[in-house]
């Protein structure tokens, strides 16, 4: 997909379909851990603002604010690495509620779909369902990444956008776009407003895993990158304006 596509694509705004990726960051502070609400209802109020205006929004979570697998393999104390990832799965269907009940309460309604059965709290993840939420205005969370361990939930995310036939793949993170490095270890590191797919894989730049941009770049998925601490550029992001980096 070309630039100009791109721009055509975001400008048309008839409705937007947009998967949108959080981390576990998004649900507490800088350098917190766990769920802070305050930081949730914020999350909650720009995503309710926008899905008012028709933008048909889904959301993957990730829960590295609650557990992230990998710590237990490092930690070598007997945590088979498939049970660490399944843990972690679980950590997303937690933000899950918690992001549910918070949409709720500012009137927007929500559906909270998990991709393993945990129908006591959540649906299960049924692509037809999916879609007749998103259409009729309601909110999906999609919870416990692809239901496999072994894959992340940039992948899942991914996945789940071309599945639902998005206009684009959102991205939120803590810093501004992608970078030839990490900018917080090296400030002088040069930032890209857009880059191609192939890019990305070559000069192996981490700000997704190599799955989910390969999945993307092979149907023309486009992906915007920015930073969801700025003020405004949660709802900037949803509502098409561009923001951070475009991966096209």
């Amino acid at each position: 997909m070309s630039s100009d596509q791109l721009n055509s694509l975001i400008e048309t705004n008839n409705p937007r379909r947009v998967v949108l990726k959080i981390s576990g960051e998004c649900f507490c502070p800088p350098k917190e851990r766990g769920i802070s609400m305050e930081s949730v209802a914020h999350l909650a109020n720009q995503v309710a603002v926008v899905a008012r205006k028709g933008v048909q929004i889904a959301i993957v979570m990730g829960g590295g604010n609650i557990l992230r697998g990998g710590q237990f393999k490092a930690a070598n104390i007997g945590i088979q690495e498939s049970t660490a990832h399944y843990m972690g799965m679980l950590a997303t269907v937690i933000n899950g509620l918690a992001l549910q009940d918070a949409i709720e309460s500012v009137g927007q309604p929500t559906r909270l779909m998990s991709a393993f059965s945990m129908d006591v709290v959540a649906e299960t993840y049924i692509r037809r369902r999916a879609m007749r939420h998103l259409e009729k205005g309601r909110i999906i969370l999609l919870a416990g990444g692809t239901g496999s361990p072994f894959v992340t939930t940039d992948t899942a995310a991914a996945q789940r956008a071309l599945e639902l036939s998005a206009d684009v793949l959102l991205k939120a993170t803590k810093v501004d776009g992608v970078y030839s490095d990490d900018p917080e270890k090296v400030p002088n590191a040069t930032f890209y407003p857009e880059i191609p797919y192939g890019d990305i894989l070559k000069q192996n730049l981490r700000i997704m895993d190599k799955e989910s941009i390969a999945k993307c770049a092979e149907h023309n998925m486009p992906i915007m990158i920015f930073n969801f601490r700025r003020e405004g550029n949660l709802e900037r992001a949803l509502m098409g304006e561009r923001v951070g980096t475009i991966i096209s």
